[in-house]
């Protein structure tokens, strides 16, 4: 492997959105410092597994159900 060529692997802390703070190793930033997120897995719909309804007003889903409703499915 070559020398001086990766870069600085160093520990950081992570504040999520409800405040709470963690460590992480990361090439990101020098030592010691603070990266605060906008979005974290805590609550972003993604992770948190979101709305169970379907937001789909008039669009591909309401015309399949329209096209096929009189088939008694």
């Amino acid at each position: 492997m070559k020398k001086d060529i990766h870069p600085d692997y160093h520990i950081v802390d992570v504040k999520m959105t409800d405040g709470t703070v963690i460590q992480m190793k990361t090439c990101w930033g020098k030592e010691g410092d603070t990266m605060t997120l906008d979005i974290d897995p805590t609550s972003h719909p993604a992770w948190t597994g979101g709305s169970t309804r379907l937001m789909d007003q008039g669009g591909r889903v309401s015309k399949f159900k329209k096209k096929y409703e009189g088939l008694g499915f």
